[in-house]
This record gives structure tokens, C-alpha cells and sequence, in this order.
């Protein structure tokens, strides 16, 4: 069994990485769009577009930013259910055995290891009620080590944004 020491926290301590202000600017406006051309982030900024590219590189490099992406609206492809469900688990050390299955599932967009009354806290995007609840008693209910679930319906996702950058 490995104890706990205080020089064993620093493998579970993400290093803070400093940025100047140059960097925040930089990240304020890419994150606003990510498909913003780097001429116009260097316009922005008062710099070439050569020192942005090395910029967002170097951003990219330190784990600051991890890529780009496109963003799905799951209504429109048919999956008009959110849901948010808590996992209880028969034993704690099962988590990593039931992750692995959860990323076999994939209406399962988002896992989480909490803390409090789940072990796992996931996100689900089904194309209704009905299919939520076949995810639930099919493919959920038959991992081993899942004790029980919880769930939570969203209504409405009232808006979702990334950390201030200041």
C-alpha cells in the first residue's frame, strides 16, 4: 500500500503554468473563435502574425490550450435528451474497470470522478426519454461494479462558457 507523503502530492499537482499579457490577449480572443485567423489575432494584439503562430504554438506545447474543435448541436442531429447521471459504485476500486466499459458506450459524452455521494458523475445525450432509459437499463446496468445510478434530465442548458481569462 503506498502512503501518502508530501513530496508524493507533487505527482497529483498540475504545474501552474504563468502567461503574460500578450498570451491572454492571445487566448481571450481565440477562445471567443476558435476559427479567428491568426492575421487578425495579430491585428488585435499590435504583433506579426508570425509571434501569434509561435504564441499559440507555444501555448499548445505547455498544455495551456488542446486544440481547436467544432461544436455538434445534439438537438439537431436528434438528441433532444440531456441527462446527468450519478454512478454508485459496489466498491471504489472498480472505478477505472467501469470507465473503460462507459467509453464503449457513446451517448456517454462527458465522465467525471467526484467526490460526495457518486464515484462517477457522466453526461449523457439520448434522442429521448425512452432511449435514456434504454442506455440506462441495457448498457449502464450492465456494468459490472455499478451499484446504482441517478439521474437528472436538463431541461435547458441555459449557456456553457471556458474559464475568464484575465
Amino acid at each position: 500500500m503506498k502512503k501518502y507523503t508530501e513530496s508524493s502530492e507533487m505527482e497529483y499537482t498540475e504545474e501552474i503554468v504563468h502567461i503574460d499579457e500578450l498570451d491572454k490577449k492571445i487566448l481571450q480572443l481565440i477562445t471567443k473563435n476558435a476559427r479567428i485567423p491568426f492575421l487578425e489575432v495579430a491585428r488585435e494584439c499590435g504583433v506579426s502574425g508570425a509571434a501569434i503562430h509561435q504564441r499559440v504554438q507555444r501555448l499548445l506545447n505547455i498544455g495551456i490550450v488542446s486544440g481547436s474543435e467544432f461544436i455538434v448541436n445534439p438537438n439537431k442531429l436528434g438528441f433532444n435528451t440531456c441527462a446527468y447521471l450519478g454512478i454508485f459504485l459496489e466498491k471504489a476500486n472498480y472505478d477505472k474497470k467501469v470507465v473503460e466499459q462507459l467509453k464503449e458506450i457513446p451517448e456517454v459524452v462527458e465522465c467525471h470522478f467526484t467526490t460526495g455521494a457518486w464515484a462517477i458523475f457522466i453526461k449523457v445525450q439520448a434522442k429521448s426519454n425512452r432511449h435514456l432509459k434504454k442506455i440506462i437499463d441495457t448498457d449502464l446496468q450492465a456494468i459490472d461494479g455499478i451499484a446504482r445510478t441517478e439521474t437528472f434530465i436538463s431541461l435547458d442548458q441555459v449557456f456553457k462558457r471556458q474559464i475568464p481569462i484575465s
